[in-house]
């Protein structure tokens, strides 16, 4: 402290005749307080309780000393004691951040309710009050206590900020989005703003406009391996790969333990189709985290890709573990089975736990678990319900919708029959068709509404569940698709809720669409009864008629999902299935001229067969 300031301290602790108070020594308190001055600010303290040991804010001041200086729990009852002399708001407050930084939530939530109790116009309480919330995991509590704060100063960044931080968190993305918009334009250039509202952008595979705000983020933080990775994510998503894996390097090369980036290197990896590099990130990212469900899982995806079953299917179990777990699985009390104990006489209770296609795939292990002597109870999404409750071996098949379920031995996930039955690459069950047949009054009601058969009949499928991960490689464009219309056959639409741009070009083409009577997979098995062949991107039609024994062609990305293996045209799951994979320019513009080659090529022997 200079002499100035030491003149200046002096007036401030004294009454205006030279003597100081405890009123005047609190006030000077403050100022050391603010200028990093502690030791002084300790003496003021020490000073006013000398004179007056019961004043209320020279004991609060001694409070803040503490609370400056991390003693916490010192600094909890200096502001306990002061609020036992006086309660005023700004002692409530300053308890509730001692007992928030001692982790001592629950206690500093009621402090800062009591805080805004005291005091309900003041924002920066409810901003407290909120934190903390939020710090106990009561989201929706917390985000609606922010939007109080708002009320009352519309233009508070904190409050701003954390709404949308919590909107993101919950997937409520649009929202966040204004949130974070209204920041930027409360605090433009700010980083933390930049990297959240592109991590918003970038959830809603907006990548383009992501890239923006995440470049200009790290423009303003070129040290932070959080944005440097956000960016080689969004590069990800543009399928630029070979950039995106120099930022996911340059995020672990300031993070060498990051493993987040690590994950996200491995899957540009494998768009890249270098596969071995791609296992290596994964075994380097287990040995810093031996049980990351995201590496074991990605590792079994490539063993499985590869042909190598055995550990796949072992590694793949790793999607129970924490957040991976499927999460409309229940947790039931009963032992997972797995195939390491006989199951003769044993009710075994098999569960749909991931996609409609992952269940009629392995559907076909379910006579096998009979014959091993289970009763076998099926659980099943309702839409497939009706279609797999006639299953042979299946003793009661229930939908997911029933709300409870007769008791059981054991369990076991859809998805883990392959692992429990040791299925190795020549040992696929692939006898088919293994699903029930439709039913005769189903089959004729589709060649009713059909109409005469006069060409070859030719069903098609163009896009999946919009909301899969590999959603924008596996889907087609009906527009694209269509380049395949003028071969001479009779297009039949397989497609449910086509979106809005398909739905338009659909009205202009000459495609039956009567997918308003396909209630369930049963109707569209019988529909493809009537079909002579089915054109089907990967979704679960693909599987649906597969497994129905139908002459079936799939389109796939250049990198396709596990079950469809490597750089063959066959699949050894459905022996009548084709498939038609993307080449390495990753368009389906030439899978399609193969495609329409090849069904000029079928059109012609059915005219000649007739």
């Amino acid at each position: 402290m200079n002499r100035r300031e030491r003149r200046f301290a002096a007036r401030k602790a004294s009454d205006g005749s030279g003597a100081a108070t405890p009123a005047a020594l609190y006030r000077t308190g403050l100022v050391h307080i603010l200028a990093g001055r502690l030791i002084e600010a300790q003496v003021c303290g020490q000073k006013a309780l000398a004179i007056a040991p019961a004043d209320a804010d020279a004991t609060y001041l001694m409070g803040l000393v503490s609370l400056e200086t991390g003693q916490n729990d010192h600094a909890v009852e200096w502001f306990t004691r002061a609020i036992g002399q006086q309660p005023k708001v700004e002692y409530v407050s300053s308890l509730g951040t001692a007992l928030q930084r001692l982790g001592r939530l629950e206690e500093a939530s009621k402090a800062f309710d009591k805080a805004v109790q005291l005091r309900p116009d003041h924002v920066q309480g409810w901003n407290n009050l909120a934190d903390v919330l939020f710090e106990l995991q009561r989201t929706d509590t917390a985000l609606l206590t922010y939007r109080h704060a708002l009320k009352l100063n519309p233009r508070d960044g904190h409050a701003t900020f954390r709404c949308g931080f919590i909107l993101r968190k919950l997937q409520r993305l649009e929202e966040a989005l204004s949130y974070f918009n209204r920041c930027d334009e409360l605090h433009p250039g700010n980083a933390a703003v930049l990297e959240e509202r592109g991590l918003v952008l970038w959830g809603q595979k907006r990548f383009e406009e992501a890239l923006v705000d995440q470049r200009r983020a790290h423009a303003l933080l070129p040290g932070s391996p959080e944005i440097c990775n956000s960016i080689g994510s969004s590069l990800h998503g543009l399928r630029r790969d070979e950039e995106a894996l120099a930022w996911f390097d340059r995020a672990v090369g300031l993070k060498p333990d990051f493993v987040i980036a690590l994950i996200n290197k491995v899957l540009s990896l494998i768009q890249l189709r270098r596969l071995d590099e791609a296992v290596a990130i994964c075994l380097d990212v287990m040995a810093i985290d031996p049980h990351n469900a995201d590496a074991e899982l990605n590792l079994s995806l490539l063993h499985l890709m590869t042909g190598n079953f055995e550990a796949g299917w072992a590694e793949r179990e790793a999607r129970w573990n924490g957040a991976m777990r499927p999460a409309s699985y229940p947790k039931f009390s009963q032992p997972i089975w797995l195939g390491e104990v006989s199951v003769e006489g044993k009710t075994v209770l098999i569960q749909e736990d991931e996609g409609l296609g992952d269940t009629v795939q392995f559907a076909r292990y379910i006579p096998m678990l009979a014959a091993r002597g289970a009763r076998v109870i099926l659980v099943v999404r309702d839409s497939v319900y009706p279609l797999l409750s006639g299953l042979p071996g299946v003793s009661q098949c229930f939908p997911k919708s029933v709300r409870s379920l007769p008791p059981f031995d054991l369990h076991c996930p859809v998805c883990s029959l392959p692992r429990a039955f040791g299925t190795r690459l020549d040992t696929i069950p692939s006898a088919i068709p293994y699903l029930p047949d439709p039913s005769d009054r189903s089959v004729q009601a589709w060649e009713s509404r059909i109409g005469p058969r006069r060409k070859l009949r030719v069903g098609l499928v163009w896009s999946g569940n919009p909301e899969h991960d590999n959603d924008h490689n596996r889907s087609v464009p009906l527009q694209t698709l269509a380049r395949i219309l003028d071969v001479d056959a009779t297009f039949v639409s397989l497609q449910k809720d086509p979106r809005p741009d398909d739905k338009a070009v659909l009205e202009r083409t000459d495609i039956i669409d009567l997918t308003s009577y396909l209630t369930d997979f049963a109707e569209t098995a019988a529909l493809i009864r009537c079909l002579d062949l089915v054109i089907t991107v990967d979704t679960s039609v693909a599987h649906l008629a597969g497994a129905l024994g139908h002459p079936t062609w799939t389109l796939l990305p250049y990198i396709p999902d596990y079950r469809w293996l490597l750089d063959r045209d066959d699949s050894p799951w459905y022996p009548t299935m084709r498939l038609f994979r993307q080449t390495d320019t990753r368009e389906y513009g030439s899978v399609l001229e193969r495609i329409r080659y090849e069904l000029h090529m079928r059109v012609a022997s059915h005219h000649a067969a007739d």
